[in-house]
């Protein structure tokens, strides 16, 4: 399987998938990497959701059977997932740090029984993310204030980034999510440009060492192309 679709929820993802990570995969021996926005993200006019699992899947599905050597992965929020979403209520209980792997091993296991006993289930890796893509952002202060042309704000990204574990946990309510503190100190944010061009200024090399579950995510994508 040499040909990856990511099926994002937005165009922020679209832009870090098409501009960031494609180079990346196409180098660990993808021939192509290509991002999809799930439900036409382009034309909704609530920005705040995500569609209910039943449509999402059927895309993948779509996919999937349509080119047998094509793999699949997700990259969604899990704040934004509705309780559609298989394993989102029992996430709820669990500890932060198991709450990605629960939605994502339901989601594996409700695809493969969709797909049927002759699924390879190497073809689909869900990806969730706890919080919104600009988490990432916060890997390099330094690089994340000059990516967008405020190095004068590093202090204050790193002020953010200290109070948490980790940068994928950054947030603890709908009004401090990691974008919404960045709309704070920038107010003319754009998310698709100054989250591309902070994005190639952080590196992945940073995002990985400071975000375990997105590391892992991407160590387990460069192990499947040729599986």
């Amino acid at each position: 399987m040499n040909r990856l679709l990511v099926h994002v929820e937005g165009e922020t993802e679209e832009s870090f998938v098409n501009e960031i990570l494609r180079p990346h995969l196409v180098g660990c021996g993808y021939h192509n990497v290509s991002a999809r926005l799930l439900g036409n993200a382009r034309q909704r006019t609530n920005r705040g959701g995500i569609k209910s699992w039943e449509s999402v899947r059927l895309e993948i599905e779509r996919h999937l059977k349509g080119d047998v050597g094509v793999m699949a992965t997700t990259m969604v929020d899990y704040y934004a997932l509705p309780d559609s979403w298989p394993g989102r209520v029992k996430a709820r209980s669990a500890a932060v740090g198991d709450k990605p792997g629960i939605i994502e091993g339901a989601l594996r296991d409700d695809l493969a029984r969709r797909m049927g006993a002759g699924f390879d289930k190497n073809r689909f890796v869900p990806f969730v993310t706890m919080h919104e893509f600009e988490s990432l952002l916060f890997s390099n202060c330094s690089a994340f204030a000059r990516g967008i042309g405020r190095s004068k704000l590093e202090g204050a990204f790193q002020k953010i980034r200290d109070q948490f574990e980790s940068p994928e946990e950054i947030d603890d309510s709908p009004q401090t999510a990691p974008s919404k503190r960045v709309e704070v100190l920038v107010p003319d944010y754009e998310k698709p440009l100054h989250g591309t061009l902070a994005a190639l200024e952080v590196g992945l090399e940073s995002m990985r060492e400071e975000c375990p579950h997105f590391d892992q995510w991407l160590t387990d994508l460069e192990g499947r192309h040729g599986a």
